[in-house]
């Protein structure tokens, strides 16, 4: 198994609060910084998205890339590439568990490959920068109920 880096934070909300702004594709340009283009390709038979893309620009990272998404119960998602320009190969979940009614302890897991040389310690480095950029942007976008 490969290599990934993982963070956590405490959201004050419900856990169904919570996987709803994650399951929300389209308003990812609202929240998460990178993505500025999101588009459901396929859903599953509950709604939820199977593929998506997601146009991406991280300052000197611009990638235009698709992802397959695994839902695993009401508190777990999971991500792996489809298809990328800069990427070999994109592994990520958001596991959500619950410590209160109305707080929930978000876990998110991202391991990247990318198609370039890049030395391991750099490579988590950025891991650990997006994932702690995208669970700040998840906190402020639950919490302010937008």
């Amino acid at each position: 198994m490969a290599e990934f880096t993982s963070s956590s934070i405490t959201i004050e909300a419900a856990a169904a609060d919570v996987m709803g702004v994650i399951a929300d594709f389209a308003r990812y340009p609202d929240w998460t910084g990178e993505v500025k283009e999101a588009e459901v390709l396929k859903t599953d038979d509950e709604g939820r998205a199977e593929q998506v893309r997601l146009v991406m620009d991280a300052g000197a990272i611009k990638d235009d890339q698709t992802l397959a998404y695994t839902w695993t119960g009401a508190n777990e998602v999971s991500w792996t590439l489809v298809k990328s320009q800069m990427l070999r190969s994109l592994d990520g979940s958001y596991i959500l568990k619950p410590v209160s009614d109305s707080a929930t302890e978000v876990t998110y897991q991202l391991t990247v490959d990318v198609k370039i040389p890049m030395l391991g310690m750099i490579k988590r480095k950025a891991e650990k920068v997006i994932i702690d950029r995208a669970l700040a942007g998840l906190k402020k976008r639950v919490e302010s109920g937008v």
